[in-house]
């Protein structure tokens, strides 16, 4: 490894990476396809629905796997497993989905101490429906998880991490949009740096002038698929998404699914392949996966291409097994 490109941000801090998000229990039943047309469901996409709707699709899936997720916690799981020191921060309900959200990031070995919600909504619940051909189709309630005061957040633990990883998902919420700049600006004043996902396409719809603000203030590496970095700037063609990018935030990753990653900072646009797999058993998590492998690479030495071959190498991991979680440990990886 290279220590002349490595941008570690130090070790002195007590965390790598704190990752902020929306907490959802992930419900993740497999189906044929006449269970999408039941419900009227468009295969590959993620729908937010209400209470209602909510229980009518979770009474219908058979055979359940409950598990703590969000984008950021599956981000945080992975960095766990990878044996980095990772938190993260996050809203439930002090219900029973809300305990199994708990004991579950403690299992997998993620600090997570966030102040439980005591009224108002139930614990977020994210059903996720995985089809014979591995596309996952998701229904997503957002509960407690929508809502994330900044008097929530712990000053001590956002200063004491390397980088703050925090997804596009929470932006929605006025609360919750003040409580990730606010996590920004912690970590950054004490000499660590800011992450952010672009998580979907509807978020890049919904806020792309704010995120187009946001980003060159606060934001030191932002993560998007090819999708997501297209519609940012309103554009089919992804060479000309890449050559923007650059001069709105430091370091952009690209994924681009089976054709790999591009990484996009002041050393070029730097190309890196996919990992091979076997089979594609479910794509559920892959983008927070490599996310997870990109920034423990950043986080220990290694150079961009090598952080994003890592990022390729847990994404891979991770669509080999239903569920948004690899089944084995990944510092086997390393």
């Amino acid at each position: 490894m290279s220590d002349s490109s490595s941008t570690s941000a130090g070790d002195e801090k007590r965390f790598d990476v704190v990752c902020v998000g929306n907490a959802i229990v992930d419900v993740l039943t497999e189906a044929e396809d006449n269970f999408l047309e039941r419900f009227g469901l468009v295969k590959g996409t993620m729908d937010l629905v209400d209470t209602a709707r909510a229980e009518e699709i979770y009474n219908a899936m058979e055979e359940r796997i409950e598990a703590s997720g969000g984008s950021a916690a599956n981000s945080a799981a992975g960095l766990a497993s990878l044996g980095a020191d990772v938190a993260f921060i996050g809203k439930v309900r002090n219900d029973a989905l809300g305990d199994l959200y708990a004991a579950d990031m403690a299992k997998v070995g993620v600090h997570f101490d966030t102040p439980r919600a005591t009224e108002g909504a139930p614990t977020a619940r994210s059903m996720i429906i995985v089809t014979p051909d591995a596309e996952r189709t998701m229904n997503t309630y957002l509960g407690a998880a929508s809502v994330m005061p900044s008097e929530d957040l712990s000053d001590d633990t956002l200063t004491d991490a390397s980088v703050v990883y925090c997804e596009g998902y929470l932006w929605d919420m006025p609360e919750s949009k003040e409580a990730i700049s606010k996590a920004m600006e912690l970590t950054r004043a004490a000499g660590g740096r800011a992450a952010f996902t672009l998580s979907d396409t509807f978020c890049v719809d919904r806020h792309r002038d704010e995120f187009t603000s946001l980003i060159p203030e606060r934001v030191d590496i932002l993560f998007a698929n090819e999708e997501e970095i297209k519609s940012m700037f309103e554009t089919e063609d992804l060479d000309e998404a890449l050559s923007k990018v650059g001069g709105l935030c430091p370091v952009t990753v690209v994924t681009l699914g089976a054709e790999g990653s591009v990484v996009v900072s002041e050393e070029g646009i730097q190309r890196v392949a996919a990992s091979p797999v076997d089979s594609v058993v479910d794509t559920t998590g892959a983008g927070d996966l490599f996310a997870a492998g990109f920034l423990y690479g950043l986080t220990h030495g290694m150079s961009m291409v090598e952080s994003a071959e890592l990022g390729g190498k847990t994404a891979a991991e991770c669509i080999q097994t239903i569920g948004p979680r690899p089944a084995r440990d990944l510092a086997t990886l390393l």
